[in-house]
């Protein structure tokens, strides 16, 4: 701010500095330091061992001013090209690096199983889709609904977000030791549906980077609501999961003869979000010791908050490794491509079955009959309620922790702007109360399909009887949706929001 009395005297300055500065300098010389100086040789050479002495405060003075004065620049005006700072996770080497490796396909690449299926793959957080129809200035009104009908399809900018998963030279040089280590194995055993066992796996390799020991292929526990037995490799992509990880941690089918008659340490208390600090200390010894580690229940035991290696191993893990097995591929991607024949489509995971009522505590709200069969269930199978039991329905409702039912859902789809001719794909079981449950759907939206309605005859027939393969299959037509919306927060919409 500039102070002046008329137009013979000095103009001073005056800036913001720290007072430990202001302390160490007088009066006199921050005075010499603002006003302007004369011009004269002698003021030259002062000035040029001011700038050469870098232990003077007068030096720090102008730095922080400097300093101050190109942030203001910063807010004000976009020096991205005349200030080195990217904004980034990756730099633009590291990015080169993952466009060479394949990293940074588009989020559809997961689902393919072309030439380059054996490539590793990643989401990529900014979908290439654009809108059909531009919404310009339309006047007639066929301009003005398609107008917002390509609001509607239009997808976000990402905010220059990019995958990154440089690991740092201290995370390589482990990994050399850690992948030939034979002397530690880690068994885990993760249980619920498939994307829960998902996420269970992402952590028990992890876990095992943590402890630098090998994983045995996890074990899929028989789930006791479906009942399904499916093993690993009837999900997953085993050999893409063992290549992918090779440098990250040892993966073995089975325990080495050396190991086999071995009676593993099992552990049942592993806390929730258990730091990577805890799990050496309460595991590495005992492992180095028997030799074996068998752990259970990984679900949300393992912290979100770990350091940036092990961060970037998990989504490694998670889209990269964990790839669905062929012939899972194969039909998943056929009902993809023939939702999208016919333009932009949004997919819906609607929890409406009868287990997830009962689970929640909620009420599916079709009928008082329907209302008590759920009542009745919860009587009988307490242990079936997942926490928040000394919630009433009506609390839990208004908490936010119930399924949208289809009138719900209805609702919101037209708030959020679906236009009528929306191409819709729903993902889940049965809904408790078959199609009448939803009518309220599909009589706003008539272009209604899941599985069954877009398979031809027949090739669902190999998956019969298999909920996990079948809620592969959704995630897959899923995730190459334009649009996803949950009924219910779940493992799935996590997973595909990321």
């Amino acid at each position: 701010m500039a102070k002046s009395k008329n137009n013979n005297t000095n103009k001073l300055s005056y800036i913001s500095v720290p007072s430990q500065i202001i302390n160490s300098l007088s009066s006199s010389s921050l005075q010499s330091l603002l006003l302007s100086p004369k011009k004269s040789s002698r003021s030259k050479t002062r000035y040029l061992s001011w700038f050469t002495n870098y232990r003077s405060p007068k030096f720090w003075v102008l730095f922080l001013f400097l300093f101050g004065f190109l942030g203001m620049l910063k807010l004000g005006f976009n020096l991205d090209p005349l200030i080195p700072y990217s904004p980034y996770p990756c730099t633009t080497s590291q990015l080169q690096n993952l466009v060479s490796n394949g990293y940074l396909k588009s989020h559809m690449a997961i689902a393919s199983n072309g030439e380059n299926s054996h490539q590793v793959e990643v989401f990529n957080s900014v979908s290439h889709s654009q809108p059909l129809i531009s919404s310009g200035n339309l006047k007639s009104e066929v301009g003005v609904e398609e107008a917002e009908q390509s609001e509607f399809w239009k997808q976000p900018d990402g905010l220059g977000y990019r995958p990154c998963l440089a690991l740092s030279n201290e995370y390589n040089k482990a990994s050399v030791g850690i992948v030939k280590d034979k002397t530690k194995y880690l068994i885990v055993v993760v249980s619920g549906g498939m994307n829960q066992q998902r996420n269970q796996i992402v952590d028990a390799v992890v876990i095992a980077r943590i402890l630098e020991a090998a994983l045995v292929v996890p074990i899929l526990q028989v789930n006791v609501i479906w009942g399904d037995e499916s093993e690993f490799s009837d999900i997953f992509d085993l050999e893409h999961f063992k290549k992918v990880l090779a440098n990250d941690v040892r993966i073995v089918s089975s325990l080495p003869s050396t190991h086999i008659m071995t009676r593993p340490v099992e552990e049942k208390r592993t806390p929730l979000h258990a730091s990577p600090n805890w799990i050496r200390s309460r595991y590495l010894k005992r492992i180095k010791r028997e030799g074996v580690l068998l752990l259970r229940g990984l679900d949300s035991r393992l912290s979100k908050d770990l350091p940036s290696d092990l961060q970037k191993l998990r989504c490694k893990v998670a889209f990269h490794a964990l790839r669905f097995a062929p012939p899972i591929l194969g039909i998943g991607n056929k009902l993809a491509e023939r939702m999208s024949s016919k333009g932009p489509y949004l997919a819906l995971h609607l929890r409406m079955e009868k287990d997830v009522w009962v689970r929640t505590g909620c009420l599916p709200g079709l009928s008082p009959e329907y209302d008590e069969i759920v009542n009745n269930e919860r009587i009988q199978r307490p242990e079936l309620l997942t926490g928040r039991s000394n919630m009433t329905y009506h609390e839990r409702k208004l908490a936010g922790l119930c399924p949208l039912n289809a009138l719900e859902v209805t609702r919101l789809l037209k708030a959020l702007g679906a236009p009528k001719n929306a191409r819709i794909y729903w993902a889940g079981g049965h809904p408790f109360g078959g199609k009448e449950a939803l009518l309220p759907l599909t009589g706003e939206f008539p272009h209604f399909y899941n599985k069954e309605d877009l398979a031809l005859p027949g090739e669902l027939e190999p998956f019969s009887n298999r909920a996990s393969v079948m809620a592969a299959i959704d995630y897959i037509v899923s995730e190459n949706s334009d649009v996803f919306m949950p009924s219910h927060g779940g493992n799935m919409g996590h997973a595909i929001q990321v």
